[in-house]
């Protein structure tokens, strides 16, 4: 019996390299291996003509990355190979481990391996190719005798199982001497379809698959190659006609490749669901036509933050029972955080307090640049509604959390959770950088996928403090101040006062930056780049105190780059249109010009393409977390509504919830919960059903984060090789590229969402 431990190596956004690790037991058989001489030309085995490739950096040109080892074996790249010092006195074979996870298999297959391998003396050492989960099917399990000599191997297995993550390792324990193994030009080929290739987005009906509003615009994107109109019909539940027309021919979408028409029946008008657009013989998913089909969304993407609330239980009253967990992080054992989190060693000597807030995204790390823009987005949302007259839509009573009905509108409670301990990050009074904020508060190491919050052993530690942390919270305290000042006035006093201590140590220090290798265990969150955040800061300690000493600092304009955690400068102007009465007149109306004249670009580029996008691609390549570009582009062109009431713009933000909502080039939902095909393997150790079917999907409501052009994790790497920009997306659990979850980007779709919800009314 050979048992082997899956090493799965995790990077999330911004981040470095961890790993967790299962075991699972599996019978093997073993076979002798005969070596060939790699001068000779080796007859292929697969299916198709083409040597499909499996194996990610088998020449080991990019170092170690996409393998991994044991951690009783350390490896690294010489001179071209993968060399590890394999211990003695190991029991069994699977105890010393060279590998790489992710690998994607056919079923009825045939694979072949072949690798180089050599040791500084004879010994066996055994390739394993096989499922990482039971039942543990194998494809391959080959012995080989090397010698001190480089020998080239080659085996032959076929798959009798399909699966995107299986493990090609070799396993090389039970050694009585210790000895080095080196391996070179690792290959894994075969099978039919090309990794990327072959994939099934369904119909070439593309539409909004959760609902239109019944007065807003109801458009649907058609993959059709006509150069000519073509027919619609729009049907009923019941499959009778209710209108018909013909399509607008938007031409070849640069994005995606697809060849794209545009079906409009905003004209429809009569609520109701299960409503289908039919074109030739394909179909589109059903959806609805509502009065107001965002109100839902609004309150799902808001409540998403209660379910990653940290430092208290989550209850099955509020959350639901699938979603109920105990506290995480309030210092009871196997936690070590967070009630008295230590500075990492060398960086200060003093302890915090730094329970509660937001669990970031699909780690459990706490991040202040992050959570400040999305207590931001939360603060501001409120901001909007009151400014706008409205504020029904974010009422005290409207989220399912244990403050409601406490006459505070529940956005601003649920903000209140990440505000308090963003000031609990700050530096106390009489420590070097007193009044600085700390960067963030995260594990020594990667904790495993999954891992419950309560259920972490983690050591955690305070990194060091960085200006960009400290002017977050000037900028998110001075909001705070200004919200809760007629519904709390201490706690608003607390908010004002952490912030002009923040700004003034800002300004005595202001080039601290965090370290952009701070990345085991959690996200860097590095930026060295801080004037964007000096002129938010400055922007919203004027607004609150109206102290014109902040004016001189406010220097930022809002650009097509938009914004997003490291680049603040556009919430400079946002928050000067949002509050016209708390700044100079000259002041309010050039931030207006610029306001409208990003949105109109933004609209522009919309249209431009054949899924309604506000974020067209720099040099057509989509970002880490594109949806929430998309997401946040639309915030600007809301605002420019609410500025105008042009109704050009309402349509834009609608048509930009039509694609992240299935409208888009891989027919998908990328909001858990709202369509017939919509995300639900999003990376998370919380809700991680895709490997224990004993835990959640994400709750409804959670943004995955869509398209990422560079294919950042061995995932996307293997399953989407030559994807169009708009189609590099996953919606697997191990895709952190891709299909990760995050704060900053669920408090964008929220914003939205609550607009969308406010603007169907």
């Amino acid at each position: 019996m050979f048992r082997r431990t899956r090493l799965r190596t995790t990077r999330f956004r911004r981040t470095g390299w961890g790993a967790a690790f299962l075991a699972a037991a599996l019978t093997l058989a073993t076979l002798a291996a005969t070596p060939v001489n790699p001068a000779l030309p080796v007859a292929s085995a697969h299916a198709s003509d083409a040597p499909y490739e499996r194996v990610l950096n088998g020449t080991f040109d990019n170092g170690k990355t996409s393998w991994w080892s044991s951690g009783n074996t350390p490896s690294t790249v010489a001179s071209g190979r993968l060399c590890a010092d394999v211990p003695a006195g190991t029991v069994n074979v699977w105890d010393s481990m060279i590998g790489q996870n992710d690998i994607p298999l056919e079923a009825g297959q045939p694979y072949t391996l072949r690798f180089t391998a050599s040791a500084t003396r004879d010994v066996s050492i055994h390739a394993v190719l096989q499922l990482p989960a039971a039942p543990f099917t194998t494809t391959l399990n080959k012995t080989a005798a090397l010698t001190t000599t480089p020998k080239t191997f080659q085996f032959t297995g076929d798959s009798t199982a399909a699966d995107l993550h299986a493990q090609l390792s070799f396993q090389q324990g039970g050694a009585a001497q210790p000895f080095t193994l080196c391996l070179d030009d690792v290959s894994l080929t075969g099978g039919a379809v090309p990794p990327g290739g072959g994939r099934d987005f369904g119909s070439p009906v593309r539409t909004n698959q959760y609902g239109y509003a019944v007065h807003g615009t109801k458009k649907a994107s058609i993959v059709n190659a006509a150069t000519k109109p073509v027919s619609w019909h729009l049907l009923n539940a019941s499959g009778a006609v209710v209108t018909s027309g013909r399509t607008h021919v938007q031409g070849t979408d640069a994005a995606s490749g697809d060849h794209v028409h545009i079906a409009d029946f905003s004209s429809v008008r009569r609520a109701g669901t299960g409503y289908t657009l039919v074109v030739g013989d394909a179909t589109s998913h059903p959806f609805a036509i509502a009065e107001n089909p965002y109100q839902a969304l609004s309150k799902d993407s808001l409540g998403y933050f209660y379910d990653v609330r940290s430092g208290t239980p989550i209850d099955a009253r509020y959350a639901g029972a699938a979603y109920a967990r105990p506290a995480g992080h309030l210092g009871v054992a196997p936690n070590k955080g967070d009630t008295a989190v230590p500075c990492l060693p060398g960086t200060c000597d003093y302890s915090l307090d730094a329970q509660g807030g937001w669990y970031d995204a699909g780690d459990q790390g706490k991040y202040v640049v992050n959570g400040a823009l999305a207590a931001w987005q939360l603060m501001d949302s409120y901001e909007r509604s009151r400014a706008q007259g409205d504020v029904v839509g974010l009422r005290d009573g409207l989220l399912s959390i244990p403050e409601n009905h406490n006459g505070v509108p529940d956005v601003l409670d649920e903000s209140r959770w990440e505000t308090e301990f963003l000031l609990s990050m700050q530096v106390p009074a009489g420590e070097p950088l007193a009044g600085m904020v700390h960067h963030k508060v995260h594990d020594l190491a990667w904790t495993a996928l999954p891992t419950r919050p309560d259920q972490d052993s983690q050591p955690r530690y305070l990194h060091a403090p960085s200006t960009a942390a400290t002017l977050n919270l000037a900028a998110a305290g001075a909001q705070c101040a200004r919200v809760w000042a007629r519904y709390d006035v201490a706690f608003a006093h607390r908010c004002l006062t952490a912030a002009e201590t923040a700004w003034k140590a800002a300004l005595a220090h202001p080039d601290v930056y965090a370290p952009g290798d701070d990345s085991v265990g959690g996200g860097a969150y590095a930026d060295t780049d801080v004037t964007d955040e000096f002129s938010w800061a400055a922007t919203e300690l004027y607004a609150t105190t109206h102290d014109r000493g902040y004016l001189s600092r406010i220097d930022t304009e809002i650009t097509p780059a938009g914004f997003s955690w490291r680049d603040t400068g556009a919430l400079a102007d946002l928050t000067v249109v949002r509050l016209p009465g708390r700044f100079p007149a000259r002041m309010v109306a050039a931030a207006r010009k610029r306001v409208l004249a990003v949105a109109d670009g933004f609209v522009r580029d919309e249209r431009s393409q054949g899924y309604p996008n506000p974020n067209l691609p720099t040099d057509g390549a989509y970002v880490w977390g594109s949806n929430s570009v998309t997401a946040n582009n639309a915030l600007v062109i809301a605002t420019a509504y609410d500025l105008t009431r042009r109704d050009g713009y309402r349509s834009a933000v609608l048509e930009s919830m039509d694609y992240l909502l299935g409208r888009n080039a891989l027919n998908q939902s990328f909001v858990t919960g709202y369509g017939t095909q919509a995300s639900h393997n999003q990376h998370n150790r919380i809700w991680a059903h895709q490997i224990d079917p004993n835990l959640p999907n994400p709750p409804a409501g959670s943004l995955a984060g869509g398209p990422d052009s560079a294919l950042q994790d061995p995932v996307a790497q293997q399953n989407l090789v030559g994807c169009a920009p708009a189609t590099c997306y996953i919606d697997d659990i191990y895709s952190y590229s891709t299909n990760e979850v995050a704060i900053n980007w669920n408090s964008a779709l929220a914003w939205v969402a609550t607009f969308a919800a406010d603007a169907a009314r």
